[in-house]
């Protein structure tokens, strides 16, 4: 006990309660330190890491409601990411001079999905080759409007964005709609596009932590060689636990799959860059925070789902 008049003893002071301006300065540091954080991994990775998360995860749990709910959903969910992704090409290429006629690319997009998983093989390809000759036909009626009028080699490169647009968004994403439709495909089709899923987070994950040696700088800068390693060990793994216990096949089917999708996938996203560096732009559309665009999404799928549909019929 102190004297009158004295000090308390050393160790019976109370200790001193934070001010409101000590508890704000605390919280308004550490709210900089994750800032700081989030922003080292996003100049890292090249997005918005936090938002590209979120975007994913809304995106594959649609994926999943659609493929384990009712089949049939997959066309609604796969045809909106389609026509997005058409019209977010035939805009960027619309931009860049070439007169690519919109409403018609939307709806060959439309009409290919319910004739893949309908009409399978032949519905595939006859609104392949329909949705072409809609999109010709209407760009030359377009030319007796004296302002849509161009010289016939500028028709000539019109007709034939509008061709590559179908056939590299709506033909080749088609096939997972096909794969769909087959018996028992929907696994096949949740198989393939986790392993896909595997190749993306291998590669950043891998890369973004051991990436030193580029793999194409001049098409795509952020990737790395030790990134596609990390791609493919990922890819192997999960298509042989696919393999295993969700498709019923030996354990070498899911090693195949992996590497073969990484290889598709990788070779998706640098034709995606490849397209976006010839058009001089970073993202092919801002519809999706963190992501870019929907064909930023769905680029490594549509070089892979055709290999996947091979799959399915040389295995089942």
């Amino acid at each position: 006990m102190s004297e009158p008049g004295g000090t308390a003893p050393r160790g019976s002071r109370k200790p001193h309660a934070p001010t409101r301006a000590e508890v704000e300065a605390a919280v308004a540091d550490i709210e900089a330190q994750v800032r700081a954080r989030n922003d080292k991994l996003n100049e890292r990775s090249g997005r918005p890491i936090i938002a590209a998360i979120a975007i994913g995860v809304a995106l594959g749990g649609g994926l999943l409601l659609s493929l384990l709910l009712v089949k049939e959903l997959f066309m609604l969910f796969a045809g909106i990411l389609i026509v997005f992704a058409v019209y977010e090409l035939a805009t960027a290429l619309r931009t860049s001079g070439r007169d690519v006629p919109r409403a018609p690319v939307i709806i060959a997009a439309v009409a290919l999905v319910p004739a893949a998983f309908y009409g399978l093989e032949r519905g595939h390809w006859l609104a392949f080759l329909g949705g072409v000759l809609l999109v010709s036909l209407w760009r030359l009626v377009e030319l007796v409007v004296p302002s849509r009028r161009s010289s016939a080699r500028d028709v000539v490169k019109d007709l034939a964005a509008g061709a590559f647009i179908l056939a590299y968004v709506a033909f080749f994403a088609g096939f997972a709609v096909l794969l769909t439709a087959e018996e028992g495909g929907q696994w096949w089709t949740l198989s393939f596009l986790i392993v896909v899923v595997s190749v993306d987070v291998g590669a950043y994950v891998t890369g973004i932590n051991f990436g030193k040696h580029k793999m194409a700088p001049a098409i795509s800068p952020k990737k790395t060689w030790e990134g596609f390693v990390g791609s493919a060990i990922f890819a192997i793994v999960g298509g042989i636990l696919l393999a295993l216990f969700l498709l019923d096949q030996p354990w070498w089917v899911g090693l195949l799959l992996g590497l073969v999708m990484t290889l598709t996938a990788t070779a998706g996203d640098l034709t995606e860059s490849l397209i976006k560096r010839d058009l001089g732009i970073k993202d092919i559309s801002t519809f999706l925070p963190g992501h870019g665009g929907f064909l930023d999404r769905l680029d490594s799928i549509i070089l892979s789902a055709p290999v996947a549909f091979a799959f399915y019929l040389v295995f089942t």
